[in-house]
């Protein structure tokens, strides 16, 4: 298969908008695909709705979303895209379709991947002539956010199907789960599903409100499981037993009639208490509020669960890793010219660094200074291995200066200046500026230290890294020292 440059998308509701946001924002070009009225207006309305919140999670890197292609020929679809997204509505007949047009038109090894929330991929490519490149990926709401998709094949799909779309489903920055039997709902909408009918059945008697029932997962199990899941949620609770203890102490519940897992008749009395507890619970907000609402949360969830390198923050910290990792010049090369400053590292202002007076907080330039650091590591050398062989660098000073206030979603770009060096110590100089006016919002003088993590004591740096930060030295020490180095704090009489 060849190198993925355009992705096709084939429908363009709030799923087929959402894959053409998060490829947009990865770079990828984007062709659309919808036989509805007004589809090519609905589907660019919708990618500009979701922008707010991949230039806040650092994904996107321009303030609007780059143009799309749309068209409403299959065969012009087929042939322009190197991989082809389909999320039409839940038809078996129509996804049939759909994939034997496509397969009429495309090139043999093109992927097709079906956003299918529980159809078989057997069933879907029927009708190709070309099964094996027939597979589903099925992503959650909003795609443009939530990492994980559910991989499965079909009982003609290929094995190199699933791991070039693995590999695909990766570079969107996406948590890979192959589901390893065809089954109908796979994994995650089987669990949800349990759940969801769960719920009708007490709303049906009268228990509780969709509100109330929402209120019980909000502010119990569900924060349990953005992280740990259930299976280790349970484990946790049997003690140092684990388990087996859980087990033993609540498996004679599972014959208590603690849940009714067949789904009630969907009654016209039950649809109308569902929809008014759900109207009551979503007050006078618009559903364009209530997705920017939901989409701030989401990435403060899983930008805090980041700095633990667990569950959907580790998915955000690898695939940070790895885009930086891909960048050019972001790994010095003895004979490449140093730019004085540094330019390494860009980024939004994230919707955790904000307090109540909606600003960025003092500490959080410190956090955003942390990361242009960071990069500046990883251009010298210092990366994950390094850290693991028990090497790193540690602030012992800091100094910041403020200037001006920004706000979430706004974008920053930092230069870094070497100040000073030696085989123990270095003194760096960061500026952050607003990355479309120019402004310069705060600067950070810093002191580290190099040291050995196992013995906790300061040692010499390691020499190709001392090589890398010798070769910037020499090339920022005849660039002006910056007023703000050297101040120090006092009211003057």
């Amino acid at each position: 298969m060849s190198e993925i440059k355009t992705v096709g998308i084939v429908g363009a509701g709030v799923i087929g908008a959402g894959w053409a946001a998060r490829a947009l924002a990865r770079g990828y070009d984007v062709i659309g695909w919808d036989p509805g009225p007004n589809a090519g207006e609905i589907l660019r309305a919708k990618i500009e709705n979701a922008w707010p919140a991949l230039v806040k999670i650092g994904w996107a890197k321009t303030a609007t979303p780059p143009a799309i292609r749309f068209t409403t020929d299959i065969k012009e679809l087929a042939e322009a895209a190197d991989f082809i997204q389909e999320s039409a509505p839940e038809n078996i007949e129509l996804k049939r379709k759909l994939h034997a047009d496509l397969d009429a038109h495309a090139s043999a090894d093109m992927i097709f991947a079906s956003s299918s929330s529980g159809l078989l991929p057997s069933e879907i490519q029927a009708d190709c002539k070309h099964p094996e490149r027939v597979m589903i990926g099925h992503p959650f709401n909003p795609v443009y956010l939530l990492p994980l998709c559910e991989l499965v094949g079909g009982a003609k799909t290929s094995k190199g199907t699933i791991e070039r779309a693995d590999a695909f489903y990766k570079t969107l920055g996406m948590h890979t789960l192959h589901v390893r039997k065809e089954v109908e709902a796979y994994l995650s909408d089987r669990l949800q599903e349990a759940m969801w009918r769960e719920g009708m059945h007490i709303i049906n008697e009268g228990i509780a409100t969709p509100g109330e029932l929402d209120a019980s997962i909000v502010y119990g199990f569900g924060l349990r499981l953005a992280f740990m899941g259930q299976y280790k949620t349970f484990h946790l609770a049997g003690g140092n037993q684990g388990m087996r203890h859980f087990m033993k102490q609540f498996g004679p519940a599972l014959k208590l009639p603690w849940t009714k897992l067949e789904a009630p008749d969907l009654t016209d009395e039950l649809i109308d208490k569902i929809v008014d507890g759900c109207e009551a619970e979503a007050g006078d907000s618009t559903v364009e509020e209530w997705e920017l609402l939901r989409d701030d949360c989401l990435i403060g969830i899983m930008q805090t669960l980041r700095q633990f390198n667990i569950a959907s923050g580790k998915t955000l910290a690898d695939d940070e890793a790895t885009q930086l990792g891909k960048q050019e010049h972001t790994s010095w090369r003895e004979g490449d010219d140093v730019a004085a400053p540094l330019a390494l590292y860009s980024s939004a202002v994230q919707p955790n660094w904000i307090d109540y007076n909606g600003h960025m907080t003092e500490a959080s330039y410190l956090e955003a200074f942390g990361w242009g650091s960071d990069a500046l590591f990883r251009y010298v050398g210092i990366d994950e291995d390094y850290r693991a062989n028990g090497n790193s660098f540690y602030t012992v000073e800091s100094h910041i200066n403020y200037f001006q206030e920004v706000g979430t979603g706004e974008p920053l770009r930092f230069t870094t200046q070497i100040l000073g060096l030696d085989e123990k110590r270095m003194h760096i100089f960061h500026s952050m500026y607003h990355g479309q006016s120019g402004d310069l919002l705060a600067t950070t003088e810093q002191m580290l230290l190099h040291v050995d993590m196992n013995a906790q004591r300061a040692c010499p740096i390691l020499p190709d890294v001392y090589k890398a930060l010798q070769a910037v030295m020499a090339s920022h020490e005849d660039m002006a020292r910056p007023e703000q180095v050297g101040h120090q704090m006092q009211i003057k009489s």
